[in-house]
């Protein structure tokens, strides 16, 4: 990332404790470093698709160089997401349709460490997950993606989605909640 900094931003010694002496490049690279992969792990949820997210959040991260930092820091997370799924929804609509994550991407993203028959049953029990999750409405698929996927708190969640912060937290809940307890009466 080529990202210029004003001569505010460039600082001796920065404390990598404290992100406002960090100079731009170093703050974007953490930034970066912190929520691409679960930026493209909601993205491919959104999407179906590995290569159309990576797109996305290629994208967000160029719009993430083009904000002037102190406008965006302070809620760097959230605003990345949001972008990311403003992005995604563009491409959906323009589609006219959404796709659920394949069974061999998912099966691709279970842990290498694990034995055979682990994997299998990792694999088995997130495709059984993937399937019951898109039974549920879109809102609460979406909110429990960016709870999972984001690491987002019910606020921002909230904030990104305008529903309210107990409309979130109840649609997580029931979601969750009928996800375990179908996984639980299938084994």
């Amino acid at each position: 990332m080529n990202h210029q900094c004003d001569s505010s931003c460039d600082r001796a010694s920065p404390d990598p404790a404290d992100p406002d002496r960090l100079s731009d490049q170093a703050w974007l690279t953490e930034v970066f470093r912190e929520n691409e992969l679960p930026m493209m792990g909601y993205a491919t949820q959104l999407l179906g698709d590995r290569d159309r997210a990576s797109d996305v959040v290629q994208d967000t991260f160029v719009r993430l160089c083009r904000q002037p930092r102190r406008q965006v820091q302070d809620r760097v997370r959230q605003w990345l997401f949001r972008v990311c799924r403003n992005r995604a929804l563009d491409i959906l609509k323009k589609e006219s349709r959404m796709k659920t994550l394949d069974d061999a991407n998912a099966a691709r993203q279970v842990s290498r460490d694990a034995g055979p028959q682990s994997v299998v049953e990792m694999a088995e029990r997130h495709e059984n997950a993937q399937s019951l999750l898109a039974t549920l409405p879109a809102k609460q698929q979406e909110v429990i993606r960016l709870k999972i996927h984001g690491d987002l708190s019910y606020r921002e969640i909230s904030e990104l989605t305008g529903l309210s912060v107990g409309n979130v937290g109840y649609l997580l809940s029931t979601g969750l909640k009928l996800i375990r307890n179908r996984l639980a009466a299938a084994e």
